[in-house]
């Protein structure tokens, strides 16, 4: 418990700073980036910026008129009422209301993704893993070793030319069909969503189970050479059983905490590859808001992607020190 304690510890004074820093820099930034903003806007739009824009930008950049610490008090009572102000690229709609809309999309594709991901990777690599140097595992780990080396932009924009120009067996852009209402119990809006999310999801799905793949190998090579695999064998316990009651069971603690860690990227995993299929994601909010200089946008997402790396940081040290039992000893 004093190693858990310890790293909560750090994790909280970490995300601290990163609010902290989050508040300060918008508001020591040199000149009056206020008003560079509002010009900005000016000559974007070609129409004078309305008196509540203006307000939102000065609320957004801090008013020096106002005391430093107020507005750090301020700050935080937002945060926690999740506030982080208005829109300047959908004014006047909340930063909130725009991230609502767009996390669930890349909750959805992440999580089913990264799920089938890990578990293809980790049964086919605890399978090929007791296997090292058989025909399968000679041709299988090259292949996967050049598709683990293939950035995910690129396989995505691959797969968007040959499945949905070439083919057209999938759409090129979005994440349902627009000429279908809206509606969760709609069953047309449901399979309409499956059919556009479908490609970005086998996307991801390729390119992540081949780090799963390592993994697992990697360690099940050594696993089943330690001496209590030879001794299960020697007992003369099925192969099945040696696999998930000795091997496989000890070689999955890398993965379990990696899984863990995985959460962190529910945002920031998956920006290309929603900018590449105009999936309305996160990803896809924060491309919009750079072309925009839309700063809460961008900031929200930016501390959003710490906040949730720092939790899935935290969520993987006491996944470890549940599942090793030589952790809880050392403590």
């Amino acid at each position: 418990m004093r190693f858990l304690s310890r790293r909560f510890g750090f994790y909280v004074f970490t995300a601290w700073a990163a609010i902290t820093l989050n508040f300060l820099i918008p508001r020591f930034v040199p000149g009056d980036p206020a008003q560079d903003l509002l010009n900005n806007l000016q000559q974007q739009t070609g129409q004078t910026p309305t008196p509540d824009q203006i307000a939102a930008i000065h609320t957004f950049y801090g008013d020096p008129t106002e005391n430093l610490f107020g507005q750090y008090l301020q700050y935080w009572a937002d945060i926690a009422r999740f506030r982080f102000g208005t829109s300047l690229s959908e004014f006047p709609t909340p930063v909130s209301e725009l991230v609502g809309q767009a996390l669930p999309w890349t909750v959805l594709l992440v999580g089913v993704t990264t799920i089938f991901a890990w578990v293809i990777g980790t049964f086919l690599g605890a399978w090929i893993g007791t296997r090292p140097g058989s025909r399968v595992d000679t041709i299988f780990t090259p292949v996967t070793t050049f598709l683990h080396s293939v950035p995910p932009f690129w396989l995505a924009l691959l797969a968007l030319w040959l499945f949905g120009f070439v083919l057209g067996w999938f759409p090129l852009a979005g994440g349902y069909d627009p000429s279908v209402p809206f509606q969760l119990n709609n069953i047309w809006f449901l399979l309409s969503v499956l059919k556009y999310g479908a490609l970005p999801a086998f996307t991801l799905i390729f390119v992540g189970f081949n780090g799963w793949f390592f993994s697992m190998r990697n360690v099940m090579v050594t696993t089943v050479a330690e001496d209590y695999v030879l001794l299960a064998r020697a007992k003369g316990l099925s192969s099945r059983r040696v696999l998930f009651k000795y091997s496989a069971r000890n070689a999955l603690l890398p993965n379990v905490t990696g899984l863990a860690l995985s959460i962190g990227g529910v945002i920031s995993g998956v920006l290309l590859t929603e900018i590449v299929f105009t999936y309305p994601g996160m990803g896809y909010l924060l491309l919009k808001a750079i072309g925009a200089h839309d700063f809460p946008v961008m900031q929200t997402v930016f501390l959003m992607i710490t906040l949730t790396t720092l939790a899935a940081n935290f969520l993987a040290d006491s996944l470890y020190v549940l599942l090793d039992p030589r952790t809880r000893e050392s403590n």
